[in-house]
């Protein structure tokens, strides 16, 4: 077995849809909890830059996400405490708290997915279906950390010069003008060059070929079996209500019958598939290097 980023783009992307929806759709505290911590550890074991910066942001987020709708939101018949003859409900708690953790789980699995998932990975699957589709989408992917670099070269220049000045507050406005103009143009300048050079080479003349050194293997097909095969309970269980959670007037989250603690289990090794892989890959590694 190998590492979730080295199989078929295709493998990939059904594997993310399928945890992403899933835990999108639903309402289910508990398969928030297992989204959250599934996203979470494999976001650890990424070798991602920014780790820390990407927890604080999350962090961040969940908790304004947590606090915003009891604050606002005055719905519930469980009434904890008042603030200003506003009262804060249980129920409405809950529903914060368990929107922020679905929302943050969701981000950490898009943030890997990102990483995983680079401009030729993303053409490889949508260049069929949709080429021009597949070409802005990875030519916007490509300008993002060209157009970063390019706002760095800029603001290191103009410092050299004497330009950007650090003295006060408008100083710096000024001088973060200044940059993001000229970033800008230069994003502006590159795209009409890039235009240019498309046509040049002739492209959208004809059809067009494509080669790709990726091919849909054996192990493609058993992650992706697995991942339909996870799936079949868990849909099984929201047709029939098992999942079924309400939280106003009272909160109440539907009894767990064999059917919801399948479906639960299903998703905890949906979510957990990357993370079983890369401990495939490292006993595999050691027992060969047992051997030598």
């Amino acid at each position: 077995m190998r590492d979730i980023k080295e199989y078929n783009p295709i493998t990939v992307f059904i594997y993310y849809m399928a945890v992403v929806v899933v835990s999108m759709f639903t309402m289910n505290p508990f398969l928030h909890i297992i989204s959250f911590i599934g996203g979470l550890v494999q976001f650890l074991i990424l070798p991602a830059k920014g780790k820390l910066r990407t927890h604080i942001w999350y962090f961040v987020l969940g908790l304004i996400l947590a606090l915003v709708r009891p604050l606002f939101s005055h719905n519930g018949a469980t009434v904890l405490f008042i603030i200003n003859d506003n009262p804060i409900t249980k129920e409405a708690f809950i529903f914060g708290l368990n929107s922020a953790i679905m929302v943050v789980g969701v981000l950490y699995l898009f943030r890997i997915f990102s990483e995983i998932m680079t401009s030729d990975r993303l053409l490889y699957i949508f260049g069929r279906i949709s080429p021009k589709t597949a070409l802005i989408l990875s030519m916007g992917l490509r300008y993002i950390p060209m157009l970063r670099n390019q706002r760095k070269i800029t603001a290191d220049a103009q410092t050299a010069i004497g330009i950007n000045k650090d003295d006060n507050v408008i100083d710096r406005i000024r001088g973060g003008l200044n940059v993001f103009s000229a970033t800008v143009s230069w994003g502006l300048e590159n795209g009409i060059v890039t235009a240019d050079s498309m046509a040049a080479r002739g492209y959208g003349e004809g059809k067009r070929s494509f080669y790709y050194d990726i091919r849909f293997k054996s192990r493609d097909a058993i992650v992706v079996s697995v991942t339909f095969l996870c799936l079949i309970p868990i849909v099984a269980a929201l047709a029939l209500d098992s999942f079924d959670t309400v939280f106003y007037p009272l909160f109440t989250i539907a009894e767990i019958d064999a059917l919801a603690l399948t479906g639960y289990i299903s998703y905890g090794i949906l979510v957990l598939i990357p993370i079983i892989l890369k401990l495939l890959e490292k006993l595999r590694w050691k027992y060969l290097m047992s051997k030598i």
